[in-house]
């Protein structure tokens, strides 16, 4: 059953309405069809309304969205011979994050992700996509076997931020995820990161340092979320769609701010709508990306990278 958020209220009721018309057309033999065409067009012009205005808030709720696919779906549907790998090789193993060595597209890659799971067990599981440091210093060692392996590196983010929890930070959740940032800024092979979901803070871009940022139309990317802001600037998490705003946190912010390097566009009314589709067009994106990138050398990548994120925030600055 399709999820609906509090703004597609209108959207669920006329969907509704052609549910109930094609039931009847089930059970009595009743030609609704008509009807049914029309209440479908109407339907998708307000979702096309819809979604052509939503606001920064709103895009948080689709980039949160239940049925969004996640990380794991991208790797199922993108990376084939598939092999996962496992622990930090210190403490444990974290399930918030995803590593492995695939192909994609023929060409032997590694490969990260953050996972949120789909359900309640799953969700727990996967400590709902926050990280410890054990997945962060796992999400390392496997930038670090790429670079000497020389496999181009894809990481999938969808993370409201690293695990804040006192273990966490006893086994040393910030140097964990500053260290992770500086294996992918020292990679010296291609390193291709989209952002899926929400980005959030550090928890985020230890999996982004890379040379090409990819992030979804209805995707976040941004330093703490909305409610975290508001309880800091107004001691209130109902200010949250004004802190969205400010943030400036949407896909089309961050191109302009030149902080991602290309948005790709979702199927209409979200990447939940058609989860397939918007997985091919990030496949897409990868290898358009990806080739080249392959014709550069280790250093020549390292150089470019660093600088990339440097000239992050010089614009404008005196």
């Amino acid at each position: 059953m399709r999820h609906f958020l509090e703004f597609e209220k209108p959207i669920a009721e006329l969907e509704g309405r052609i549910e109930e018309l094609r039931r009847t057309t089930d059970a009595g033999g009743i030609d609704v069809a008509d009807e049914v065409a029309k209440l479908r067009d109407k339907a998708e012009t307000l979702l096309r309304q819809t979604y052509a205005r939503l606001t920064p808030w709103q895009k948080t709720l689709v980039a949160r969205h239940p049925d969004r696919p996640k990380g794991a779906d991208y790797v199922r549907a993108l990376i084939e011979d598939w092999t996962p790998l496992a622990g930090d090789r210190a403490f444990a193993d974290d399930l918030a994050v995803v590593a492995g060595l695939g192909r994609f597209r023929g060409r032997a890659v590694a490969v990260l992700a953050t996972e949120k799971g789909h359900d309640t067990e799953s969700r727990v599981k996967h400590n709902f996509g926050m990280a410890r440091p054990e997945g962060y210093r796992k999400a390392r060692r496997i930038m670090e076997l790429a670079g000497r392996f020389g496999l181009p590196i894809l990481s999938f983010v969808d993370t409201a931020g690293a695990f804040p929890g006192i273990e966490a930070e006893a086994r040393g959740q910030a140097e964990a995820i500053a260290r992770s940032i500086e294996a992918g800024l020292d990679a010296p092979v291609p390193f291709i990161a989209t952002i899926i979901g929400e980005g959030g803070s550090g928890g985020a871009i230890a999996l982004a340092a890379a040379d090409r940022v990819l992030m979804l139309e209805h995707a976040t990317y941004s330093v703490i979320s909305p409610e975290g802001c508001a309880s800091i600037l107004w001691r209130d998490a109902a200010q949250a769609p004004q802190a969205a705003e400010a943030l400036k946190l949407t896909a089309e912010d961050l191109r302009r701010l030149a902080l991602v390097d290309a948005v790709v566009p979702e199927p209409l009314g979200g990447a939940h709508r058609d989860p397939a589709a918007m997985m091919a067009a990030v496949g897409r994106q990868i290898g358009d990306c990806l080739d080249p990138l392959l014709a550069l050398d280790g250093p020549t990548l390292r150089a470019r990278r660093r600088e990339k994120f440097l000239e992050m925030g010089r614009a404008g600055v005196a």
